[in-house]
């Protein structure tokens, strides 16, 4: 009896040990126009076995691919594609710088924080005064949201000001929003995802009953 252990490494498992055998045996054929068959062939069976590729963009080509791969790049067959070389898929993907950005507040997100620097570039103050009166709602809809607290206006001033670099500033905190406002508007959404959580719970609990 044997065991995988023992037997040569699958280079790629999802077509089985079966299609590797056969790609191994295709190799041993001296007739090059018998191999070529025997090539067809297995392509026809990789296919067959699988099918979501075939919603994958020109998916013959990545099956042929996968021959090559698969038989280590020393089956000797024509390929209606361009037969890939073992370096290219050895090299290794130059690596991604990830973003360094700092956010100074998280709950108000980096959008917002970019769109107040930008505010330094303004030069008229109708779209300060209009940015200034949308942002400080905004910021205080998005720190409710985030911390289920109420928050003094003050504060949603003080923290406009140091974002905007003391380019925006709110004369009069009590203007915005009163807290219970927007909580009418906040809580209802809240709720919604709690009551769907709540439902997938009990779909779950069934389940495991039946």
């Amino acid at each position: 009896m044997q065991y995988n252990t023992t037997r040569g490494r699958l280079l790629l498992p999802e077509y089985g040990r079966n299609v590797q055998n056969m790609i191994r045996h295709a190799m041993d054929i001296e007739d090059r126009e018998e191999r070529q068959r025997a090539a067809q062939a297995i392509i026809e069976v990789m296919g067959q076995l699988n099918p979501h590729l075939r919603d994958v963009d020109d998916f013959r080509h990545k099956l042929w691919t996968h021959l090559f791969i698969m038989s280590d790049f020393k089956l000797d067959v024509d390929s209606p594609y361009e037969i890939p070389k073992k370096e290219m898929l050895d090299e290794k993907p130059d690596s991604m710088e990830y973003p360094k950005s700092r956010i100074r507040y998280g709950h108000y997100g980096q959008y917002t924080q970019k769109i107040l620097e930008t505010a330094q570039e303004m030069t008229s103050e109708e779209e300060k005064e209009y940015l200034t009166s949308q942002m400080g709602n905004f910021m205080k809809r998005q720190f409710l949201s985030h911390n289920n607290s109420a928050v003094e206006n003050s504060v949603i001033a003080e923290q406009l000001k140091e974002l905007s670099k003391g380019t925006l500033e709110i004369d009069n905190p009590d203007e915005l929003i009163t807290t219970k406002q927007m909580l009418k508007t906040i809580t209802p959404q809240n709720n919604n995802r709690r009551g769907n959580n709540n439902n997938n719970r009990k779909k779950k609990s069934q389940k495991r009953r039946r």
